[in-house]
């Protein structure tokens, strides 16, 4: 179903009728330990709408310095969109809900900025967020944001972090942490939460997979004191050295995805199967609203 988008510059708020019969769902109720969320800055955003979802019009260093305007002006959260979150978006009323409340979107995906250039503001670029963390960490390192990492396999983190003190000099780490693969109980999210609060941090970086990293991010940005948070995905494996990345020619041809998938068919090939099947039926989807629009439906 595709859903009309706001106007421009602005971002659906729960209780948006967006046509269709489709209404933005309220955000989830916090339970009645949670603080109340932080004050935030409103920003004008530049955004460009490829298959519903708003993404910001950024480059990398466009990017972080968002981010820096976020943690100087009470947190929030970050999302780097590929097109698996893109059909993600389309099909789960709660991953809708999770896109409306970020403060920044960036197309880590060369088919979204493709697609993004038959606007008339199409985006400037792909900002992939397995770059994208170690501008942000140089960036920390530069302005002493303490950084938690959370997410990855049991050691992961660990690795990534200590690698990324490394090539950055004066990075503060608060914490790194590989949480059990299961639903964490009230307890232990509290003592998670704690963790990252005591230790100072400013920028969370989560690993746990899509849509779970988006979930989480959304659900607890609020409670972390004005950090800033969001999910990278496999970047920390690639930081760590335990999986890589593609060639650049992979990047250049917008095919990073096939190397990823053929590195770990088992998990991936599902995945990237769907949204092989998802980009045909938006790119169809596409042709219609175009045909339509020169008046031309029944070739529809």
């Amino acid at each position: 179903m595709s859903l009309a988008p706001p106007p421009p510059n602005s971002i659906a708020a729960p209780g948006t009728d967006l046509g269709g019969g489709f209404t933005l769902g309220p955000t989830p109720r916090r339970r009645k330990d949670d603080v109340p969320p932080p004050k935030t800055v409103e920003r004008p955003r530049d955004l460009c709408w490829v298959w519903d979802v708003p993404f910001d019009r950024v480059d990398m260093p466009g990017a972080v310095d968002v981010v820096e305007d976020l943690i100087e002006n009470g947190g929030g959260y970050a999302i780097t969109a590929n097109v698996h979150y893109t059909m993600l978006h389309r099909r789960h009323a709660d991953v809708r809900e999770i896109t409306a409340g970020a403060a920044l979107i960036v197309a880590d995906g060369q088919p979204i900025v493709w697609r993004s250039r038959l606007t008339q503001r199409p985006l400037p670029a792909r900002v992939p967020g397995s770059e994208m963390i170690d501008h942000l960490t140089a960036r920390a390192a530069e302005k002493r944001w303490p950084v938690y990492f959370l997410g990855g396999a049991e050691g992961v983190p660990e690795a990534c972090a200590e690698e990324l003190s490394r090539r950055h000099p004066g990075l503060t780490i608060s914490g790194a942490e590989s949480p059990p693969f299961r639903d964490l109980t009230d307890a232990e999210q509290d003592a998670q939460i704690r963790r990252i609060v005591d230790g100072g941090s400013k920028l969370v970086l989560v690993a746990f997979g899509q849509p779970k990293g988006e979930r989480w991010i959304a659900r607890h940005h609020h409670r972390l004191n004005g950090a800033v948070c969001l999910q990278l995905g496999a970047s920390f494996d690639f930081i760590a050295g335990t999986s890589h990345r593609a060639p650049p020619i992979y990047h250049r041809l917008g095919m990073e995805w096939f190397h990823r998938m053929v590195s770990d068919p088992r998990r991936l090939v599902p995945r990237y199967t769907a949204n092989a099947c998802f980009l045909i039926e938006a790119l169809i989807g596409d042709w219609r609203k175009k045909v339509t629009g020169w008046g031309l439906g029944r070739w529809t």
